[in-house]
């Protein structure tokens, strides 16, 4: 279940490009030179130890192993692991029930896997916003679908025919179309096709989660969760409207998937028929982590704090950033700037201005390198030029390594450049202040007292943008609400 709401696609386009590994430049339609990444592979730990040892011949092993790096590693939380997993087994079917099992992710973001050999992969970001044990259930259920259904497969083999027909025209029927228009009507092919996969995973998984004694409501009220989420991180961002339809998108728009998904539940009964599981799903995940984690870098509004390798960063005001494994990213400006920091290994014997001078963008000529020091650090900052952006670079060596910052920007004024100068020399080695900022927070359960209300609960989150917008969609409340004695609620705290 691919989560994630279309942006403005000029935003999309950006955001994509910077979430790949030294993707910046792709784009801005350059590429960049190197093999870079924030932190070197990380030493196995008890938050992220190693994946469990998979037979050689699983044909998955390498996906797999992917998909755990790509989201921060495995997230150990064995009580929440045994109750998800007891929950698959009422969900899978009979013959295969054995084969399945729940991986939980490191990674704040909201998000679903599955592959075809029944592993299911579920993220930490993914059990906050669910409220209760039939939404989690809908999630698994969907997932489950896509595999019996073997999706994957069928999308593969829809490929292929494309591809194949589209061969045929140009070679044995000689009707050529251009290169961009074929791209396009392929495209837009596979996406309907995709979206047409979603919605009858959910179909599938809505029966599945009825047939297993569940609320099949859940995934009607899951979606709804996750529409005002990603509204919401749209809004924080500034990244306008996250559920704008978009033909090219590869799924259904969250309202579309939230009228048939409630359609399906109606024909196993009327709401509140069966049990939600609330109670037992909330102290499933009291306690587990929400948020970036520390380890990996955090952060906290435009700042970027890196505990673990001791610096703090401030990117300029208005940016939106995005701690990635192979680098921090940040757009801001609606998209007409954007930020890159990573690093790399480099010999103390080699002067940071000749790292900084060695071609980080290719095609791009940088000039004018200058040597400087920031926070007390050996550093060098240039300025690049290319056809349609420009650049700010800078270089700062650390404990060995030499981190990399890139901002662009469609016109590089002194004003613009002053603020990426500014943000620049913001780099320091980590403080109290930027420590205490960087602590890791959890989702705690609490019980609501005759006192209690949203704005409340809301104020003990207040170190979270958005904070009473955050309680609610956690919730499953809307705004206006009031909150009942005795029930417990989600909140987040340090």
């Amino acid at each position: 279940m691919r989560l994630r709401r279309p942006a403005s696609p000029r935003l999309a386009t950006l955001r994509r490009a910077l979430r790949a590994p030294l993707a910046l430049a792709a784009a801005l339609g350059l590429a960049l030179a190197g093999c870079a990444a924030i932190d070197p592979p990380p030493a196995p730990s008890a938050v992220a130890p190693p994946a469990a040892a998979r037979p050689a011949a699983n044909p998955y092993a390498a996906e797999r192993k992917r998909l755990i790096s790509a989201f921060g590693g495995e997230y150990h939380a064995p009580a929440t692991e045994a109750f998800l997993n007891g929950v698959l087994a009422r969900l899978a079917p009979a013959p295969d029930a054995s084969a399945h099992r729940v991986t939980l992710l490191n990674s704040p973001v909201v998000n679903a896997f599955a592959l075809p050999s029944g592993d299911i992969f579920m993220t930490r970001g993914l059990l906050a916003l669910a409220s209760d044990t039939s939404e989690i259930a809908a999630v698994m259920a969907h997932e489950i679908a896509h595999v019996t259904a073997r999706h994957a497969a069928q999308r593969a083999e829809f490929e292929k025919t494309a591809a194949l027909f589209t061969r045929v025209n140009a070679q044995v029927l000689d009707q050529a179309q251009p290169p961009e228009e074929a791209e396009a009507r392929s495209k837009l092919s596979i996406a309907r096709f995709s979206r047409q996969q979603e919605l009858e995973a959910d179909q599938l998984g809505i029966r599945d989660v009825a047939r297993a004694g569940y609320d099949p409501y859940g995934a009607a009220r899951f979606l709804t969760a996750l529409g005002r989420w990603s509204a919401l991180r749209a809004a924080i961002s500034g990244a306008g409207n996250a559920d704008r339809p978009d033909m090219m998108a590869t799924h259904p728009s969250t309202p579309d998937r939230v009228a048939q998904a409630a359609a399906e539940a109606r024909k196993f009964g009327p709401p509140n028929s069966a049990p939600a599981g609330r109670d037992a799903y909330l102290a499933a995940i009291d306690g587990v982590a929400f948020g970036d984690d520390p380890s990996q870098g955090v952060v906290r509004g435009t700042v970027f704090i890196h505990p673990k390798l001791g610096f703090a960063f401030e990117a300029p005001e208005g940016f939106t950033l995005e701690n990635q494994p192979a680098a921090l990213v940040g757009v801001g400006e609606s998209g007409s700037q954007a930020l890159r920091l990573d690093s790399m290994a480099v010999p103390d014997s080699t002067p940071v201005a000749t790292v900084i001078a060695s071609g980080w963008i290719d095609g791009v000529k940088t000039a004018s390198v200058e040597t400087m020091q920031v926070g007390g650090l050996e550093a060098a900052t240039a300025v690049a030029e290319g056809d349609q952006w420009s650049f700010r670079l800078g270089a700062i060596r650390l404990n060995g390594r030499v981190y990399r910052l890139i901002f662009a920007a469609h016109t590089l004024s002194p004003a613009v450049d002053a603020r990426f100068r500014a943000s620049l020399e913001s780099f320091r080695l980590i403080n109290a202040p930027d420590s205490a900022l960087a602590e890791p927070q959890f989702l705690r359960v609490v019980s609501a007292s005759g006192d209690d209300t949203p704005e409340g609960m809301a104020a003990r989150m207040s170190f979270l943008p958005s904070p009473l917008d955050q309680f609610l969609i956690l919730n499953g409340l809307e705004r206006g609400a009031s909150l009942t004695p005795g029930r417990r609620y989600k909140v987040v705290a340090k």
